[in-house]
């Protein structure tokens, strides 16, 4: 679908139309489940989070302003409905604060180039509130406090998750080295998930720094 075909299946999409709403559906879906996926801890989760999603973008369509890039609303639509089935699978022994992370030494991150798909794998495998965090604080920007308005928990206990997310990463990313029996090397990682570039030098910036 081009850019110039979008409005009249947005339009068709307010009509109720299950062919433009599909057509819709497939379009995005690859941006969709990309930012879902990482905010879940599975394929089978970030699917149920993406229809959710789409759920909304169907219902809340006619509030979208055309004047701006669908793309970014629906992106915000995913993130917001990733942010909402964290709340509502909140486990509060997961929610650490600041103070019993003081006194950890942050060591350096290792330097490396790993595939998408293996970072994407191992922000998968850290708790959920910490994958939450380092999600919205590492990639999609957001600070510490608009962070705990968001998912009503103290800038304290955000920075610790942060650190925390940092920490096993940290880990996982030198296991992996070591299992690949190959050297830690220092090139600048560039993934490309479905259409949104993504530039990553997640050892020097704030990602992983």
């Amino acid at each position: 679908m081009g850019e110039e075909e979008l409005p009249q299946i947005l339009a068709g999409c307010l009509r109720r139309d299950r062919k433009d709403q599909k057509t819709l559906y497939k379009t995005f879906y690859g941006f969709a489940m990309g930012i879902c996926l990482r905010y879940a801890g599975n394929r089978y989760e970030a699917a149920e989070i993406l229809n959710q999603g789409f759920l909304k973008v169907f219902t809340n369509l006619e509030k979208y302003n055309p004047e701006r890039p669908f793309k970014a609303w629906l992106g915000r639509i995913m993130i917001n409905t990733s942010i909402n089935h964290y709340r509502s699978n909140l486990k509060m022994a997961q929610m650490d604060d600041l103070e019993k992370a003081e006194g950890l030494s942050h060591s350096e991150m290792p330097d490396s180039m790993l595939k998408y798909d293996d970072l994407l794998a191992m922000v998968q495998r850290l708790p959920q509130a910490y994958r939450t965090v380092f999600n919205l604080y590492a990639i999609e920007g957001y600070t510490h406090e608009e962070i705990g308005k968001l998912l009503g928990i103290s800038d304290g206990t955000s920075k610790s998750n942060l650190f925390k997310a940092r920490d096993k990463l940290k880990d996982m990313i030198t296991k992996s080295e070591r299992r690949a029996d190959r050297p830690i090397r220092t090139e600048m990682y560039t993934a490309d998930m479905d259409h949104a570039k993504l530039n990553i030098s997640y050892f020097d910036g704030r990602v992983l720094k």
